[in-house]
């Protein structure tokens, strides 16, 4: 029986793109281009590297956005380990946790990472790609039989409050995803993927690994944002499916001399990782002639639930179900709300976790007894089928009795014309229980004008949702994927 459904591990697609197509272009990254019998040929080679090194169960990967990632991925899943991704951006402490948590006797990793981290990770060998050598046939061995719904990967989370916690992926979570992706926005082996999403993160382990590998499609790879050099790729590569989270398309606006015409290859920019600004996506479009398409997903589900494509869209949504996922919006005592309804957004289908690593309590809290996973976010439903997030749970504000969401207000000013971006957060006042405070980056050569900027609020907005302090801050904080963090602000309060 296990031989039988072993074949729907993620695995299994990728080995047969490389059976059938073994000389075709996977990656493309900062270093090298590898072909599918590149990265599987070299899968069995470091496979057998691991397995005289590391008994464990889990084995840690910790390398930039690139083939080499994927490689060390495969390798693991060769063996049937469980592979954990580690954020080299996270400090020392966070790192350490991770990996003693996970329980790791190995991380995979590279000489240059090393020299960009602080503190050497402890009670873990290091074993560096740059110093192996991968001589002659690679040692052919059939894959170790895992189970649909094995854990393949546990993510952690990037711990804006509390410890990371690691998220339990199995096989089925991410097969399902990638084929109701790979579905819904019709992807076949000829189209060209482009991103700088880190692949330690969800978004770019499925949206941007996974998925193109088990297509069969081309992925071009760079480890650092750079605006110039992203148009630069565009350009050389013309690729069909651009990924990026918000900031990334604001940050493109920057090159002067883009335009249209290097946009023409693209059919499907998606954006995703946090809310897009509705000033972004306007004025992306006004730019480059190219629409950003929105979807909605956490780490949880593997990642993504819904999706805006080509052809079913609307704007200010994050786009229609994918397949086999299925919405309830509860109200604050967990029952259903009716179509159009605003209240907690919950999700059920295969590519919901198996649950948070030794965190069972937490787990439960999370998923109910009918299977749907409770995300925290609010949003509605509308008579369409397309969904709509309007903020987190935990980030609503409480002003005067009244439910006030932070993206409402960041949305009024970032169309103002100094600001680049905005982020509101709470703070406590005896009178109304909350009062909104508002940090701005401002555009280049802009002047900061506080009075001004509150009575474009007033234009816009309920009095009580003005900000009652607009303050500018040169950078927002932000964790890896470029979500802002609300709670390094609140510091500042």
């Amino acid at each position: 029986m296990r031989e039988a459904i072993a074949l729907y591990t993620i695995l299994w697609p990728i080995l047969r793109r490389a059976m059938v197509h073994p000389l075709r272009t996977a990656v493309i990254d900062d270093l090298r281009t590898w072909r599918y019998i590149d990265l599987v040929g070299g899968a069995m080679h470091l496979a057998e590297k691991i397995e005289t090194r590391s008994g464990a169960t889990r084995i840690g990967v910790m390398l930039p956005t690139s083939g080499a990632f994927a490689m060390a991925t495969l390798a693991a899943w060769i063996l049937g380990r469980v592979v954990v991704p580690i954020n080299y951006l996270l400090g020392d402490e966070e790192r350490q946790y991770i990996i003693d948590n996970a329980e790791l006797d190995l991380v995979i990793t590279a000489g240059p990472m090393l020299e960009f981290l602080g503190k050497r990770p402890e009670n873990v060998t290091l074993l560096q790609l740059d110093k192996l050598r991968f001589e002659g046939v690679p040692p052919l061995r059939l894959p170790a039989i895992a189970g649909a719904d094995d854990v393949a990967v546990i993510l952690y989370t990037s711990g804006t409050s509390g410890k990371p916690k690691g998220v339990m992926l199995t096989h089925r979570n991410f097969r399902s995803n990638i084929e109701d992706c790979a579905k819904r926005i019709e992807l076949t082996s000829a189209d060209c993927f482009l991103g700088v999403l880190p692949q330690f993160h969800s978004f770019g382990l499925t949206g941007l690994t996974l998925l193109p590998l088990a297509v069969g499609s081309r992925v071009v790879y760079t480890a650092r944002f750079v605006p110039k050099k992203m148009i630069e790729l565009i350009r050389k590569h013309k690729p069909d499916i651009f990924m990026a989270i918000p900031s990334m398309y604001g940050a493109l606006m920057s090159v002067k001399d883009a335009g249209p015409d290097d946009m023409r290859s693209i059919k499907l920019a998606v954006s995703g990782g946090e809310p897009l600004p509705r000033d972004i996506a306007d004025r992306f479009r006004e730019r480059f002639d190219l629409p950003i398409r929105e979807g909605y997903g956490l780490t949880e589900t593997s990642p993504v639930v819904s999706l805006n494509t080509l052809t079913h869209h609307r704007d200010g949504s994050v786009g229609k179900l994918l397949a086999r996922n299925s919405v309830k919006i509860l109200d604050e005592r967990g029952r259903d709300l009716p179509v159009n309804a605003e209240g907690e957004v919950a999700i059920a289908g295969p590519n919901i976790m198996a649950g948070y690593f030794k965190l069972p309590n937490l787990t439960a809290q999370v998923i109910r007894d009918d299977g749907y996973f409770l995300t925290g976010d609010w949003g509605k439903m509308d008579d369409e089928g397309f969904l709509y997030i309007t903020g987190r749970k935990k980030e609503m504000l409480i002003i005067a009795g009244e439910n006030v969401f932070p993206r409402e207000i960041e949305e009024v000013l970032n169309r103002h014309p100094s600001v680049r971006e905005s982020a509101v957060v709470g703070r406590m006042d005896p009178m109304r229980g909350e009062v909104p405070v508002a940090f701005v980056e401002l555009e280049e050569d802009a002047g900061f004008d506080e009075p001004a900027l509150r009575q474009f609020c007033r234009e816009h907005l309920a009095g009580f949702k003005v900000p009652r302090e607009i303050r500018h801050i040169d950078k927002l904080p932000r964790n890896a994927m470029g979500k802002v963090l609300r709670r390094a602000l609140r510091e500042h309060l």
